[in-house]
């Protein structure tokens, strides 16, 4: 299973269940300078709407098994891509 398909929900419960006094921060440098921060820009990655054709087996089979069938086929497309990009 690839890291962007990993369940972490363990691993938020572990954190989620830390005190602030328990986590340690010194390998995080402080942030003095906000100026180039854009609100929001890291939260979600620009959508480009698409029209692609696939088999209709394959989109009823996303429909039937995901909730949110757009964005596992998204998943599955970048773990595609990342497990065959090219390094430079």
């Amino acid at each position: 299973m690839s890291e962007a398909t990993r369940d972490i929900s363990a691993d938020l419960a572990a954190i989620n269940a830390m005190s602030d006094d328990d986590i340690d921060y010194s390998d995080i440098p402080p942030v003095r300078d906000f100026s180039g921060f854009k609100r929001g820009a890291l939260v979600r990655p620009e959508k480009q709407p698409v029209t692609i054709r696939l088999d209709a087996d394959v989109v009823d089979w996303f429909k039937r098994t995901e909730p949110k069938y757009q964005t596992a086929v998204n998943r599955v497309l970048r773990d595609y891509m990342l497990a065959n990009a090219k390094t430079k």
